[in-house]
């Protein structure tokens, strides 16, 4: 029984997802396969991407010393650990779901959480594959002016976010961080 429950509560999510397939299929089938065709895709999308950001991870989390993130990541690191999280950001592959785990291992090594955030804006706005698409579709003016408001934008939101917590929510955030497996 506490086996079930264990399974049950780990996919829940997933659960969640077969159920409402099952119901759309019922309702409209039609519409169902395609929600069941779609679902399918992202899932194997997930498996791909998925498995080598956990490798990396791991590696991350073996190599990488907390004294050696903390020193050009943590509190004192100053411009070069933003330079650092911007630079891990921009050049990482793979959708905005696989900087979630990066930022765990990163908040887990010591990582100043402003810088955390940086990361995590640049993942989402400033890849270099979309900055040369946006180069040569909607010419480099376009390219420049947005990547420079999302540089602002970035900074902005991260430092605010940063000093609007307080101690303890900054301190529930790291515990929360290093619980996670």
């Amino acid at each position: 029984m506490d086996k079930l429950k264990n399974f049950i509560k780990r996919y829940k999510f997933f659960i969640v997802i077969a159920i409402i397939n099952i119901i759309i299929l019922a309702v409209n089938p039609v519409i169902g396969l395609k929600s069941i065709e779609i679902t399918w895709k992202n899932a194997l999308e997930m498996l791909y991407i998925i498995p080598p950001i956990f490798i990396l991870l791991g590696l991350l989390d073996v190599w990488v010393k907390r004294e050696t993130m903390v020193k050009y990541m943590g509190e004192n690191s100053g411009l070069f650990g933003v330079l650092i999280a911007f630079v891990l950001g921009s050049a990482a592959a793979g959708p905005l779901y696989a900087a979630f785990p990066v930022a765990v291992v990163l908040l887990k090594k010591g990582s100043k959480l402003s810088n955390v955030l940086i990361m995590i804006g640049a993942w989402s706005t400033t890849k270099i594959p979309l900055l040369l698409f946006e180069a040569s579709s909607m010419g480099i003016k376009f390219m420049v002016t947005r990547f420079v408001l999302d540089l602002i934008g970035i900074a902005i939101i991260a430092f605010t976010t940063e000093k609007l917590l307080s101690k303890t929510e900054k301190e529930e955030i790291y515990a929360r961080a290093s619980q996670m497996e």
